[in-house]
């Protein structure tokens, strides 16, 4: 028997607590200069990446286009290493 998500749970204990706000919009911020300027398109398969995991620097000069298995595969917490 699969279990079945609570999405309301879930938003309460993680994704409605301020810092994870903040950082949504810090992402969605990125993404959106990146399509802005033309380096990324919706549905194209591509995310903005932020180099050196630095999520709390200038979104300017911080980030890159890469495909969406180079980023994940570089991740720290999906590779067993924090920092």
């Amino acid at each position: 028997m699969v279990k079945k998500r609570d999405y309301k749970k879930e938003y309460e204990d993680y994704h409605g607590k301020p810092e994870q706000i903040k950082r949504r919009a810090q992402r969605n911020k990125a993404r959106a200069t990146a399509a802005k300027s033309g380096s990324v398109k919706k549905g194209d398969g591509k995310e903005v990446d932020h180099v050196g995991n630095n999520r709390k620097g200038k979104l300017g000069k911080k980030v890159r286009v890469v495909s969406k298995k180079s980023n994940r595969s570089r991740q720290p917490k999906r590779n067993g290493k924090q920092d």
